[in-house]
Parts: C-alpha cells; structure tokens; sequence
C-alpha cells in the first residue's frame, strides 16, 4: 500500500481509538495531526500554521455565530421551561412511547426545514432531555436520535436546503429534486429503518434496566437535570414553539440569514418567557451559560477540522483521490464509494463531497451516469464515512449530552453509517430499475 495512504488510514485508527479514551479533541486533534505531518515529511510548525490553524480559524469564522445564537436558543429554551413544556406535550401525545424516534424526527423537520444541525444541537437536547426524563428511556440514546435526525434523511432527501444538497446542485447543474422519485423512496426508507432501530434498542435497554438514572455513565446530571416535577409551572405549548415557528418562517419564507433568523428566535423566547427568569441578573446568567457553551463547542469542532487541513495538503490524500479514480466498479457504486471515502478522511461530509467533486466530477460524467442519480447517490453517501468517531460534529454533541464515545457511539455508527450505506445500495437498485 502507498505509504502515505498508510499514513491516513492510521491516523483514523488513531484517532478513533483515542477518542474512545476520553481525551479532549482540544489534545487529540492537534496530536494526530502532528503524527500526519511527522509521517509525511512535513515541517511541523510551518504545517500548524499554514494549514491546521487556518482551516480551524476559517470554521470558526464561517460558524461562530451560528453556534452562538443556537446555544443562547437552548439556554432559554431550558431555564425557560419551554424545552420541558414540548417535551411534556409531545411525551403526552405519545404516552411515553417511541421516544427516541420521535426526537429523531422533530430534529429531522427543523433540519429539513433549514436550520442548521448545529443549531439544533443546542435547541433539541434539553427538549431530548427531559422527554427522556419523562420517559425513562436512557439518556445513551439521545446523541444518535438527535443526529440521526440532522443527518441522514433530513441531509440527503429531494429538496433539502442542507450544504451536501447544494454542493452537488452546483457542481453538476442538477435541481435540489434530482431523482425525485428514487430519492423519496430512500428518504421514507432511511427514516423507517432509523425509526425501528432507535425503537429496537430503548426496548432492548429498558429489558436490561437501563433507564434515564443510569449510574454506570462517567457524567452525572446534575440534581436539577434529574428532577421530575409533575405540578410545574411551565410556559403554554403553544407559546413555547412560537420561537421556533418564527426561526422556521424567518429563514424558509422571508429568506433571512439562518443567523439572523435564529436571533429573532432568542430574542422572541426571551420577550415572550420574560417572566420565566428571575430579573435581569437570572437572564444574564443564562445568556452566560449559553455562551460558554457556544465556545465550547465550536472549539471542539474546528479543531478537529484543522485535522482535515492539514490531511488535505498531504501528498498521501493527492494519491488517494488518484487511486480512486482507477477503481473499477459499477458507476454508482464507484460514485458511492469514492465520495464515502473522501468524506471520512477529511472527517466531513461537506469537506467529504466537495473533494469529491473537485477531483473526480470529469470522472463522473465520462462515464455516462445520469446527473440526477450522481446527485443523490454523493449525498447520501457523503453522510456515511464522515461519521467516523473523529468527526467533530459527533465529538460536539457527545459534549453537550455528557456522553462518551463508549457510551453512545454505538448507535450513531448504525443509524448515520451502516443505514445510509444500506440507503445507497436501495438507490441503486431503484436506479437499476430506471425509477
């Protein structure tokens, strides 16, 4: 094997074997890539600052305020009791069945509905939390139902405003509907396989005694976290999704920044919950928290894309994309495969498909497949390697729940790898038949 793409393939190994270990992404992404710059006869420092630093600094760039304005839009939502006030509701609705499906499809509508996955990180945990709570379903399956939601059918289904949806209109010339009738068939697929296998397994932990007071978990929620209280005084249902409606219409109707959209939302929970929090000091310690966590977050994610920077500037990346294009195979399944591997080595759907398509979009139409089906078979796929234990969008959320790779990472390997991957081969065989 070329050394290089040796080099690559051990520093996910790596990297994902770390992460299992607990250690911060702020150590383990610096530390794998200097293994990446060692092994590739890099200068160390010249590559830190030239290639790590600015990819990190230009996610900051692109993503701070969205992170931000999506975490001051939890913060409320939780110290409101908004979140708590929906996820009483919606459990009600429900009789505390399909718990876990039934977050992964609320995300997956705000997802598909243009806000942002990172955004609704922040707006869905405590409203996860608590339907948990109430639930008494554990809280290890609260990662995967979230993101399930943000990427998989949300991402890749015909019409989603999602950035995977966008980079292939603009690389191919093809509508947001590319393939409609296959790629419905797939959406609705993905979503039932998603929806029993997160049903499957809160049965399979309840069985076992696993429930929301789990104390074999490394974090503990804190005693305000873990109370029930059946009498509380919560804001009306109705009033407490006005916030969200608004972010929804704002950015999907007016057309507003999803920024600006989501600081209405912030600004509209806190003049309508204004009485929710005790004084301006109580709502100053909320927006306080909400900004840290913003920091937090956003810092775990860029740093590990830096990683991908500096990947990307690698001679061994340079021959992986070229070993790529020899592969022979099914059209499909060669678009498939080398957009999944793209993504996973630069830890990034996105970044993945946008590789991709840099280096191989000749490739695809020499030859001869159907745009469309380019279009939908790199979108789905794109969702598939990128959520390798190093991505840092997963580490992001693992964050915010309090969960560790060994507790919850699991479930996300199986409902944003391992089902997509099964999405793709159904397309495939729906493009076989002409659909």
């Amino acid at each position: 094997m070329n050394f290089g793409i040796l080099v690559l393939l051990l520093a996910l190994i790596l990297f994902g074997l770390l992460a299992f270990k607990q250690i911060s992404a702020l150590i383990l992404a610096p530390l794998v890539t200097i293994f990446v710059i060692v092994c590739s006869g890099l200068p160390i420092l010249e590559s830190l600052k030239t290639a790590f630093m600015p990819a990190a600094a230009d996610y900051v760039t692109n993503y701070f305020l969205i992170f931000f304005v999506g975490a001051l839009f939890g913060a409320v939502y939780q110290h409101t009791g908004a979140a708590e006030s929906i996820s009483k509701t919606l459990a009600g609705l429900c009789k505390g069945k399909f718990v876990a499906p039934i977050i992964m499809t609320i995300t997956g509508i705000l997802t598909y509905g243009g806000v942002s996955g990172f955004v609704v990180f922040f707006v869905i945990y405590p409203i996860a939390l608590n339907m948990f709570k109430e639930g008494n379903v554990t809280r290890r399956l609260i990662p995967a139902a979230i993101s399930a939601g943000c990427w998989t059918w949300s991402m890749y289904g015909p019409g989603s405003p999602s950035i995977q949806n966008v980079i292939a209109m603009t690389n191919l010339n093809t509508p947001a509907t590319a393939a409609l009738v296959p790629s419905i068939i797939i959406t609705v697929a993905s979503y039932v396989m998603i929806f029993a296998w997160l049903e499957m397994r809160t049965r399979s932990f309840t069985k076992k005694g696993i429930v929301f007071n789990d104390t074999s978990l490394k974090f503990q929620l804190s005693p305000e976290e873990m109370a029930i209280e059946e009498d509380k005084d919560l804001p009306n249902f109705v009033i407490s999704i006005i916030p969200i409606a608004a972010i929804l219409i704002c950015f999907n109707v007016v057309g507003l920044a999803v920024e600006t959209s989501v600081f209405i939302g912030v600004a509209l929970a806190t003049i309508l919950m204004f009485n929710r929090v005790k004084g301006i000091n109580g709502w100053i310690a909320v927006f306080n928290e909400g900004a840290a966590n913003s920091g937090v977050s956003i810092l775990n994610t860029a740093i590990v894309v830096g990683f991908g920077g500096v990947v990307r500037n690698t001679q061994g990346f340079a021959d992986l994309v070229e070993l790529l294009k020899t592969l022979n195979m099914p059209a499909l399944v060669f678009v498939m495969v080398t957009v999944a591997i793209c993504a996973g080595a630069c830890g990034s759907a996105s970044g993945g498909m946008g590789v991709a398509f840099t280096a191989l979009t000749d490739t695809y139409v020499s030859m001869g497949i159907a745009l469309p089906y380019v279009h939908r078979i790199a979108a789905i796929a794109a969702g598939t390697l990128d959520s390798l234990p190093h991505q840092g969008a997963q580490i992001t959320l693992l964050g915010i729940c309090k969960l560790t790779h060994k507790e919850a990472y699991w479930d996300i390997a199986v409902t944003q790898i391992f089902i997509p991957f099964i999405a793709c081969f159904l397309f495939i065989i729906c493009a076989m038949m002409g659909l």
